[in-house]
């Protein structure tokens, strides 16, 4: 495991030239420009280092590629830095500090869980403090190098600004040890930032903004697929098989499906999933259990044996969903836990969903795929992710708790039918009956169930949800808006802090 700061290379394949060049973004680059040109000067002199402690996985390593590129080309010197420890503990706590945070975890710390957190934002403040100047900006991302950002703002009398993407829309005793931890380096903060009001905490610095995670429209995760390039890729990670040729050959690492037995195998050695012929349920996250898998699984299994309230009451309006409910799957795909170094529970949590699945009948086995997708290479996992979600009849976010779900964002811009839960950060995206759906219990399987087969049934009101959703992820969550967001919150901290 990496020791100290790592700086991420990122490279500047897309320039804002290419984005205006598509009408349906042209407008959007256009006041970015325009905004930018009066705002950039002000920010003369520093350079904006955005600090967080994983490179891939997850929405913020998702998001920072294309936020520091696109600040260097408006002309604002940036860059992205890592913490790393050899101590495996301190992942541990931060992931414990994370469940809190969202409510759930036995409340405490003890002085030697501070001691460890200290030690290790110690040590990689002095790793960065050599590669800072005077008049730098920080902006630190999340709970694992709070406490790195406040010793060098004082140390070094840096603006420093807090990005927390995660949060709770409600107090108990988890919630309440989370803040109380992490009080003590609040103060030596210009700015808080949180992706939704309800998020807002009362402790220091008292001056909070709301900036929603934002989507690159044409990374390899969200550029559109012509049909030969969406069966290509997953021809290429071996997900189809294929009977003629395609243009590129297959992926160094290809996907990996869980097997009866038990065992990850090559996707190409199951059963075949039908992407391409059968209406697919897909859930694409983290193997964390706040992701609601279980119940998603449990509720799909409700579905396909007919425990619905629309099955009770004779099967819904389109005549083919009797067909559908019959040959619809399930895919359920995240990262290779092993590739993420700040989220220690993945392998416990696929371990429990390969459990349940295990206990399934062999003929619900047939109509569930777990999918492992390799990480090696970003690119190819961004395009294996992008297959997925277009090639879905519905995308599913069933978390139990979301900060703010980039997959669901990430899938209404693709105009997917998206089912939610009525998570606070979800909530924000997704408007019930108008962008696609909200499950009120993503906890009940029962519900889930109800929700999955309701949408199912409604080919046309799927259809206008994703024309609906996909307006929502252009008007509010694009890279552009996100950007000038952070423009304007960056010179403030800049004006009321001339001294820095």
């Amino acid at each position: 495991m990496k020791r100290g700061i790592q700086i991420v290379d990122v490279s500047h394949d897309l320039g804002l030239d290419e984005y205006e060049a598509h009408a349906s973004l042209a407008r959007a680059v256009q006041e970015l420009r325009a905004e930018a040109a009066t705002l950039v000067p002000a920010l003369a002199g520093r350079r904006v280092w955005m600090v967080n402690s994983t490179p891939q996985g997850g929405g913020v390593a998702e998001m920072l590629p294309r936020l520091v590129s696109l600040l260097r080309e408006l002309g604002v010197p940036a860059e992205w830095a890592v913490i790393g420890t050899g101590e495996q503990r301190f992942f541990d706590l931060t992931k414990r500090l994370h469940n809190l945070i969202h409510g759930t975890g036995t409340p405490g710390f003890s002085t030697a869980d501070r001691e460890l957190y200290e030690r290790v934002n110690r040590d990689n403040a002095d790793d960065l403090a050599r590669r800072l100047a005077p008049g730098d900006l920080l902006v630190i991302h999340d709970p694992q190098p709070m406490a790195l950002g406040a010793l060098l703002a004082e140390r070094l009398r840096l603006p420093a600004l807090w990005r927390c993407h995660i949060g709770l829309d409600r107090e108990n005793a988890a919630t309440a040890s989370a803040w109380d931890f992490l009080a003590p380096y609040a103060g030596g903060y210009d700015h808080a930032v949180f992706s939704a009001p309800e998020y807002v905490r009362a402790f220091p610095p008292h001056r909070a903004a709301v900036i929603h995670p934002a989507l690159d429209p044409l990374s390899d995760k969200n550029r559109l697929l012509s049909p030969v390039r969406l069966t290509g890729v997953l021809a290429n990670a071996c997900l189809v098989r294929h009977h003629e040729q395609v243009l590129t050959p297959p992926f160094a690492d290809t996907v990996e499906r869980l097997a009866p037995d038990g065992r990850f195998v090559p996707a190409e050695q199951a059963e075949p999933i039908g992407i391409l012929y059968r209406p697919l349920v897909t859930q694409i996250s983290r193997w964390d259990r706040l992701k609601g898998w279980l119940p998603l699984l449990a509720g799909f299994a409700h579905l396909k044996r007919g425990e619905t309230a629309l099955a009770r009451a004779g099967g819904g309006p389109d005549p083919l969903h009797d067909r559908r409910r019959r040959i619809v799957r399930l895919v359920l795909a995240g990262p290779d836990p092993a590739s993420i170094q700040d989220d220690p529970e993945g392998r416990e949590v696929l371990d429990a969903l390969r459990a349940a699945y295990q206990e399934l009948p062999a003929d619900l086995q047939r109509d569930v795929a777990i999918l492992s997708l390799p990480m090696s290479s970003r690119r190819q996992n961004a395009l294996i992710v992008n297959a997925l979600q277009r090639a879905s009849t519905v995308v599913v976010q069933n978390s139990i708790e979301e900060g703010f779900g980039l997959t669901v964002a990430e899938a209404m811009w693709k105009r997917a039918a998206v089912v939610g839960s009525r998570a606070c950060g979800i909530r924000q995206q997704i408007r019930d009956g108008v962008d696609g759906r909200l499950i009120a219990d993503p906890s009940d399987p029962a519900t889930v169930a109800d929700c999955l087969d309701e949408v199912l049934a409604h080919p046309r009101e799927r259809a206008t949800w994703g024309r609906n959703a996909e307006r929502r992820a252009h008007d509010a969550f694009l890279v552009f808006t996100q950007i000038a967001q952070w423009l304007r919150l960056l010179v403030r901290v800049v004006e009321a802090r001339p001294e820095a």
